[in-house]
């Protein structure tokens, strides 16, 4: 079965075939990729070096017409299609090409500014975020604020034209290395949970940010605290209006919940080197299941996000399609890196810069990371939660 097809939704059954516009843009995508991704990996991007070596990546991919390719075209895009865009993500893991650096700006505050930005702030963020100029890390969760992300206590307090805020985030992805930093803070200290909220944007060297790096298991500080000690912030650079803090941040929660943080074409690839591995060293023939399964997930999961985008070009994604979304791609991540651990038997953990590892100790690493995907952008069991009460129409228990 081919790795790329368009669906549209027919009485008579599902049409998989591409319009000529559609091959022509997958063929064009394929070239430049073919003919631009780097020879060599490039270094992490959670080391310094990676993390330049990522954002000179992003740039290249700008300046070729592939930053963004989904996005207006005012804004440095080239006003894809939904299938256009999910066509190019499957080329581009189709050609090996580097994880995107600046994944949380462009999947979760892009689509958020577009649908809540001014039109200064569109005008001045969009255009440097697409090019990776501004690498912007995600700072929402607090310490007692995880999960409960409604019950965060960092405030911020306003002072003519400025928010003046205060208060601890922890967990901020890319936080060690990246430009900027969309986050929420209280800004009315009468009110609990999810009211008061506001959604700001925040440069990170900005007089008062601190920021430790996180040491993960891998010994990478993907991760890293943020301390906001009479930061001041410009009124300007609120997302929304003061006070729709929670409801701006639940439509950014969609978008990293969606299929364009985690395109199927990302997994598609792991599989076809979980079955590369297979045919390599062998296998246990009781294992040929479990590949064929996890095979027919990962096609599952292309065609159910093929067809949601053939049923609405204008992006928009349904929440419980989102949550659906979440729960498949975290649960799947693991699956497919557990069958490579099983694969690879006890050289499974030998680390980078052993001899005798293979892929230079990466199964290892990705798989330990896998496992965090059931906690971040939201935790399996909520996700369950909200498909059985907002999908199914079940009750609350």
């Amino acid at each position: 079965m081919a790795a790329t097809a368009e669906l549209k939704g027919q009485e008579s059954g599902v049409d998989l075939s591409l319009t000529p516009k559609e091959e022509a843009f997958q063929s064009e995508a394929r070239s430049w990729l073919h003919a631009n991704v780097p020879g060599r990996p490039l270094e992490h991007f959670d080391t310094e070096t990676g993390f330049e070596q990522h954002r000179q990546w992003e740039r290249r991919l700008f300046d070729g017409g592939w930053g963004v390719v989904g996005w207006p075209s005012e804004y440095g895009g080239r006003n894809a299609t939904s299938i256009e865009s999910l066509l190019f993500e499957e080329e581009y893991a189709r050609a090996g090409a580097p994880i995107r650096v600046n994944q949380n700006g462009l999947a979760m505050l892009a689509p958020t500014l577009m649908a809540f930005g001014t039109v200064e702030q569109k005008a001045r963020h969009l255009p440097r975020l697409a090019r990776g100029d501004d690498i912007w890390s995600q700072a929402w969760s607090e310490p007692n604020a995880g999960s409960d992300l409604a019950s965060l206590r960092s405030r911020g307090v306003r002072d003519g034209d400025h928010y003046v805020l205060s208060g601890q985030k922890i967990w901020v992805s890319r936080g060690g290395h990246a430009d900027w930093m969309f986050t929420i803070v209280r800004t009315d200290p009468d009110t609990t949970n999810h009211r008061g909220l506001t959604f700001m944007l925040v440069p990170m060297r900005s007089p008062g940010v601190t920021r430790r790096p996180i040491h993960e298991i891998d010994g990478r500080a993907g991760f890293a605290e943020v301390f906001m000690d009479g930061v001041r912030v410009p009124a300007e650079n609120v997302v929304g209006t003061e006070g729709e803090g929670w409801r701006v941040a639940m439509a950014t929660l969609g978008f990293e919940r969606s299929a364009f943080l985690r395109p199927p074409g990302r997994f598609t690839r792991v599989m076809a080197r979980v079955l590369g591995l297979a045919r390599e060293l062998g296998y246990d023939p009781a294992l040929r299941l479990e590949l064929a399964e996890a095979w027919a997930l990962t096609e599952a999961y292309r065609f159910l996000n093929l067809w949601s985008a053939s049923n609405g070009e204008d992006g928009s994604v349904s929440p419980v399609h989102a949550n659906v979304n979440k729960l498949t791609w975290s649960e799947m991540d693991i699956r497919l890196h557990e069958l490579a651990v099983r694969l690879l038997g006890e050289r499974a953990e030998l680390w980078e810069g052993a001899p005798d590892a293979v892929d230079g100790g990466g199964w290892m690493q990705d798989y330990l990371f896998s496992l965090a995907g059931t906690i971040y952008a939201g935790t399996s069991e909520i996700q369950r939660n909200l498909i059985a009460e907002r999908g199914l129409g079940l009750p609350r228990q």
